[in-house]
Formats: C-alpha cells, sequence, structure tokens
C-alpha cells in the first residue's frame, strides 16, 4: 500500500503554538517499519487542480502573501513561503493516494484532512481543501463519471467540505462529528450526524454503520475519500467524544470493509489529533495505516 508524506515541508510556528506539526514526522518514522507500505513523498498540487475547489483571489492572496491578519487569524498559521508549499504538498498527497487508490484499492496521504478551508478562506489550520481538490480533479482529469463519497470521521464537522459542494450532486459528504465542537455553526452536508459529549463505541459504530447504510441506499459511490481524524479518541485534548482505540479501529474497519465489499477504492488522510500525549495520537493514526494495509492484502488476494 502507498502512504504519501509530506512532513519535511515543516511551518516556520511561534513557541507553544497548539498545532501538533510534530506529529507528521513521528508518524512516518512509524510506518517505515511497516513491510507493507511504501512510503512516497507527496507531489504538490498545481494551481489548476486547486481551482477546481477554491477561488482564484484566494489562491492568489495564498500564493503571494496577501492574506489579512485576520485572513491569518482564522487559519490559525502565520504566512510563509513553507506554509504554501506545505498545503500544496497536502492536497497533492490526497489526490496522489486517490489515483494510487484507483489500482491498489487503498492509499493514505500520512496527512491531509483539510476540511475547514473554504472556497474563498481558509479556517482551522486549513489553507486548501485536499479532499475537495481530490475530489474534483479525478472528476476533471481521470473521469466525468467519478461518484465519490467523502467520509468524514474527524470530530469536527467539515464545513468547508460542505460548503464547496452543497450544489454538486455528484460527490457525497457525510460528517460525523461532535455536535457542539467547533465549528459552532455548521454547514450542510448531505448527511450530518452530530453527536453529543462522550458519545462510547456503542453509540458511535451504530450511528456510523446506519450512515454507510445510507450512502449505499441515496448514492453508491464508485470511490471514497476517507477523513480517519484520531480526535474522536477519548484522551484528545480537543474531541470531547469516549471512543477507546479498540473502538477507533472498528471505525477503520468499517469502513474498509465497506469499500472492500463494493470494490470500492478508498484515498485516506490522518486529518485532526490532539492527543494529550503526541505519541498517543501518532499510535492512532498508526493503528489505521495497519488496519487498511491488511485490508489491501486482502484485496490483491481477491481473484
Amino acid at each position: 500500500m502507498k502512504a504519501f508524506y509530506s512532513d519535511h515541508f515543516v511551518l516556520p510556528l511561534p513557541t507553544g503554538h497548539r498545532f501538533p506539526m510534530e506529529k507528521y514526522a513521528l508518524l512516518r518514522n512509524a510506518v517505515e517499519a511497516l513491510e507493507e507500505v511504501q512510503l512516497v513523498e507527496a507531489p504538490a498540487a498545481t494551481d489548476t487542480q486547486i481551482l477546481y475547489a477554491h477561488d482564484p483571489a484566494y489562491l492568489i492572496k495564498v500564493i503571494q502573501g496577501k492574506l489579512s491578519a485576520q485572513e491569518q487569524k482564522d487559519i490559525g498559521f502565520p504566512w510563509s513561503e513553507q506554509m504554501v508549499e506545505r498545503s500544496r504538498r497536502s492536497a497533492g498527497a490526497t489526490l496522489a493516494a486517490a489515483q494510487a487508490a484507483l489500482h491498489d484499492g487503498l492509499a493514505a496521504n500520512l496527512a491531509g484532512g483539510t476540511h475547514h478551508a473554504y472556497r474563498a478562506r481558509g479556517s482551522g489550520f486549513c489553507v486548501f481543501n485536499d479532499s475537495v481538490i481530490a475530489a474534483r480533479t479525478l472528476q476533471k482529469e481521470v473521469s466525468p463519471h467519478f461518484r465519490i463519497a467523502i467520509i468524514d470521521l474527524d470530530v469536527h464537522q467539515g464545513n468547508g467540505t460542505a460548503s464547496i459542494l452543497i450544489n454538486d450532486a455528484s460527490i457525497f459528504t457525510c460528517s460525523l462529528h461532535g455536535e457542539n465542537n467547533f465549528p459552532f455553526d455548521k454547514e450542510r452536508s448531505d448527511l450530518d450526524i452530530g453527536l453529543l459529549d462522550r458519545c462510547d463505541d456503542q453509540t458511535y459504530l451504530k450511528a456510523l454503520n446506519g450512515a454507510l447504510d445510507q450512502i449505499d441506499d441515496r448514492f453508491k459511490p464508485n470511490a471514497i475519500i476517507y477523513l480517519a481524524g484520531a480526535d474522536p479518541h477519548e484522551d484528545d485534548r480537543l474531541g470531547r467524544l469516549n471512543l477507546s482505540k479498540e473502538g477507533m479501529r472498528c471505525r477503520d474497519e468499517a469502513i474498509f470493509q465497506y469499500g472492500f465489499d463494493r470494490q470500492v477504492p478508498i484515498a485516506f488522510s490522518m486529518a485532526g489529533g490532539y492527543g494529550k500525549e503526541i505519541l498517543a495520537t501518532v499510535d492512532i493514526h498508526l493503528q489505521t495505516i495497519e488496519t487498511a494495509a491488511r485490508f489491501q492484502g486482502l484485496l490483491r488476494r481477491k481473484p
């Protein structure tokens, strides 16, 4: 299974910044030990590919460093050339994973999941919306007939994704998230399931299985982009849900089993994760990679 990385493009963040930038290099180091996974440096998304999802004026402001102080505050990162390059690479990694998944069944972006980015503005540590860029690029550059489901299991609603795709019937947006968590003004996805604080494994998995049934009934995708956020975990600083590590594994298995049973390729990204201990977050992300690698092996053996 291919896993695309971009962690060597590091943002120059101020001391004490709460974004866990170091988790990406730690995750890549852990993935290096997995024989089943091939690490590949992420390509950069092109201007044309970014413009499938974003407003030209916004892209120009990002590239030229003309974001206002308020726009940078909304994103949560100060502007830098490294920010621009890393954002391109993060989007390019999800696209590369989607392209690889068409051939291999499953592929990963070891970062990504930047679902708070809107068409004309960034938000919540998200500059470019990698999932929308990848989905639209598949449709524009591979086949216009792709019906793509974006299944967002980050603990925060994919508000930017929902907003960009509100009138696009060819891409189905599904978000399971903490109802009382950021963003506090939600957008409308094709399927939103808001979960109460301290939601446990059983409640979460029941809601997820119901969501997958609805996706099957209402849409029947032939490709999936999956945001495998680590932040529903019980020890996440920002999550407010109560999933165990085993519950997180069952969550991932439910998504990969759905794709396996229907022979639908899945590209997945790590999305959020803000554990009290950063190595615990890395371990949950690694569990997702390991779970996918097992399913990818099954895909290769299936006649």
